[in-house]
C-alpha cells in the first residue's frame, strides 16, 4: 500500500553545533530523499531525520544526469517487484508528493521498453519473460514478424524475437522526481544540510555521530549510506572496507533524425546500445564491457565515442539513423555493485546502526520509491512490511550468495 502522512511541521533551520538526529542520511539524491520522505510520512516513526548532501545544486548528481528509465523487465523477482511499486508510486506522485497546492509533474511517459534478441539471446529473453509474467508484469513476447509489423522502421534481419513492456514502462523527468521528494520531505520536517561528511564516529561498534566539513558534529542512532558512487568511501569511514560499489562513467548522447519513428519505445539492441525519443530528438548510450569500464569520477566526454561505437550500431538497427545528426552529450556515473550488479539494502552485520542503500548499478532511480519504503520499514519496525529485500543484504558477499541481475543496461 502507498499512503501519505502530512502532519509534521515544515522545518528548515540549520542544526546547532552538537545537534542530534535519530536518523542521518548521507546523500540527498533520489535514493536518500526517498528514504527521508518515507520515514517522515510514516505515522509509526516519531524520530528526527537529517539528510546531508554536499552538492545542494545537484548539478553533478547521478539522479540529475540519469535518462530516467522505468521498466519491469528484470531477471530477479525482487527487482520486478520494486519496479511495480515504483510505477504505482509515480502515477500517484502528484497527490503523494504534493505540498499545499503544488503538485509535481514527473512527465511519466509510458512508452515501454523493447528488448531485442538474436538467436543467441532468445532463450534468456524467454526465461526472463516467464519470470516477469509469473510476477504480473505486463510484458509481451513478439515474433520477428510481429516486431516488423509493429515497428516497421527497425531492421529485423538478424533478430529472433523481442520483449515489449506494454504497461508500467517508459521514462520520466529525474530532476522533477528528486525535487518532489526533497520538497515533501522538508515539508514533513526533514532537515537538509548542504555539507560533506568527513568522518563517522563509532562507539563500541555502533554509529554515534558524523563530522561535517565545517567542523560540526551531528550525533545519530541510525546512519544510512545513500551516497551513490561514493558509497565505498562512506563505508570506509565506518571501518567497513569491503563495500563493492564503484563509480563508473556513463555517456549519454543526443541526436536528430529527419524521419519520424512511430510509437518508438526505449529500444535495447542486442549489442547493448539503447535509444529512446526525447521530444523531437533522441537519447542514446551503452554500457562498456567490464574490461573497458574503469573506476571513474570525472565528467569528460570522449569525442569519438558516438561516431566509433554508437552510430554504427544505431544505423544498423534503424536504417533512418544512417542520416542522423549528432547533438549534445553529457556524462554521469553509475554506482555499480561490482559483485553482482544488484542493490545492497539493509544493516551492516557488525556495525550497529549503519544501513546500506547502495549499488543500484543504473536502476536506482526507478527503484527509489521501493527502496525508500523498504529502508524506512526496517528502521521503524525492524522488519519488512511491504517489500522483502533481504536477498540484497550486505552479508551475502562474505557468505558467497550473489544475486546476479542479467538485465543491466
Amino acid at each position: 500500500m502507498i499512503d501519505s502522512h502530512d502532519s509534521r511541521p515544515d522545518s528548515s533551520e540549520a542544526p546547532s553545533p552538537g545537534a542530534s538526529f535519530d536518523v542521518v542520511i548521507i546523500g540527498g539524491g533520489v535514493i536518500g530523499s526517498s528514504i527521508a520522505y518515507f520515514l517522515a510520512q510514516e505515522s509509526s516513526f516519531d524520530g528526527s531525520v537529517a539528510v546531508i548532501e554536499k552538492d545542494s545544486s545537484y548539478v553533478d548528481s547521478s539522479t540529475a544526469r540519469s535518462v530516467g528509465g522505468i521498466r519491469q523487465q528484470f531477471s530477479i523477482a525482487e527487482n520486478i517487484a520494486m519496479s511495480q511499486f515504483g510505477a504505482r508510486f509515480f502515477r500517484s506522485a502528484a497527490e503523494l508528493l504534493a505540498v499545499g497546492d503544488e503538485r509535481p509533474d514527473l512527465s511519466f511517459r509510458e512508452a515501454g521498453y523493447l528488448f531485442l534478441a538474436t538467436a543467441a539471446g532468445r532463450s534468456i529473453l524467454e526465461q526472463n519473460h516467464a519470470l516477469q509474467r509469473a510476477h504480473g508484469a505486463a510484458v509481451a513476447l513478439l515474433s520477428v514478424a510481429a516486431l516488423a509489423e509493429r515497428f516497421p522502421w527497425l531492421n529485423t534481419e538478424d533478430l529472433a524475437g523481442a520483449a515489449l513492456g506494454t504497461a508500467d514502462e517508459g521514462w520520466l523527468d529525474p530532476y522533477s522526481l528528486l525535487m518532489a521528494f526533497k520538497r515533501k520531505a522538508e515539508h514533513l520536517g526533514v532537515r537538509y544540510l548542504a555539507e560533506e561528511v568527513v568522518a563517522i564516529e563509532l562507539r563500541d561498534r555502533a554509529v554515534a555521530a558524523v563530522r561535517l566539513g565545517d567542523g560540526r558534529r551531528v550525533s545519530c542512532g541510525h546512519l544510512v549510506n545513500a551516497a551513490g558512487p561514493r558509497a565505498a568511501a562512506v563505508a570506509e569511514m565506518a571501518g567497513i572496507e569491503d563495500c563493492p560499489v564503484r563509480s563508473k562513467k556513463r555517456l549519454v548522447f543526443t541526436f536528430d533524425c529527419a524521419e519520424s519513428l512511430r510509437n518508438c519505445p526505449l529500444v535495447v539492441d542486442p549489442s547493448g546500445v539503447y535509444f529512446r525519443p526525447e521530444g523531437d530528438r533522441f537519447l542514446c548510450g551503452v554500457s562498456p564491457p567490464e574490461s573497458s569500464d574503469p573506476d571513474c569520477t570525472d565528467f569528460k566526454i570522449d569525442p569519438h565515442f558516438f561516431e566509433d561505437v554508437l552510430w554504427p550500431r544505431l544505423a544498423h538497427r534503424v536504417p533512418a539513423f544512417d542520416r542522423l545528426r549528432q547533438g549534445t552529450a553529457w556524462a554521469g556515473h553509475y554506482a555499480v555493485n561490482t559483485v553482482d550488479r544488484n542493490a545492497i539494502v539493509g544493516p551492516h552485520p557488525e556495525v550497529e546502526g549503519f544501513w546500506f542503500a547502495n549499488g543500484f548499478s543504473g536502476h536506482g532511480l526507478q527503484h527509489a520509491p521501493a527502496i525508500g519504503r523498504a529502508v524506512s520499514e526496517l528502521i521503524t519496525f525492524q522488519e519488512p512490511r511491504t517489500l522483502d529485500l533481504s536477498r540484497f543484504d550486505f552479508a551475502r558477499f562474505a557468505e558467497g550468495r550473489p544475486v546476479t541481475e542479467r538485465n543491466v543496461i
